[in-house]
């Protein structure tokens, strides 16, 4: 029995590739995947976990993205890594969030493997990628440093204060020994 095989027109590859140019033009990081084995419902629910932290997951022709994203990220690092089926992770905002999220499915679904990532431009192996997942929120890091800058501070504040009170039980103690002499 013979295979069909549809030949897309070279128009819509031109299309794909634009497409693809302008998502990772608009990306924070990338993360690479190999998706064999996973099932329609598990691909949407991965994608749909995503969305939730401002990211995407496409499957993508290797060939395509090289084109789309040359120029825009360090292609000849990641061509080891652009062999068999791959699905790749866009992260649109935080590059921490799409990291977590994608890691986890991973435990979670032995059918999907990560095989590498890019953030601001390096190229990140799965072992960086899992230690990315793991580093705090954007926002929680951006509090850490803000109570880190407001602690001195509150210190001094603190050093005024006491310095204040101490002043003022020092007066109040000679007006209460001046009125008990008098």
């Amino acid at each position: 029995m013979a295979q069909d095989y549809v030949i897309e027109p070279a128009s819509a590859k031109v299309e794909v590739v634009a497409e693809l140019r302008e998502l990772v033009a608009g990306t924070q990081a990338t993360i690479l995947a190999d998706y064999r084995g996973l099932s329609v419902a598990e691909l949407t629910d991965l994608r749909k976990k995503l969305r939730g932290v401002d990211a995407e997951f496409r499957v993508v022709k290797n060939t395509l993205f090289k084109r789309a994203a040359d120029g825009l990220l360090p292609i000849q690092e990641l061509e080891p890594f652009l062999t068999g089926p791959t699905a790749i992770g866009f992260a649109k905002g935080d590059p921490i969030g799409a990291a977590k999220v994608m890691v986890d499915f991973v435990r979670e679904h032995k059918a999907i493997s990560l095989k590498a990532g890019v953030v601001d431009g390096v190229v990140y192996n799965v072992a960086k990628v899992e230690a990315l997942a793991k580093t705090p929120p954007r926002e929680q890091l951006i509090a850490a440093v803000l109570g880190s800058l407001n602690a001195p501070m509150a210190g001094l504040v603190g050093a005024l204060n006491n310095v204040c009170a101490s002043l003022v039980w020092t007066l109040q103690a000679v007006v209460d020994q001046k009125s008990a002499a008098a």
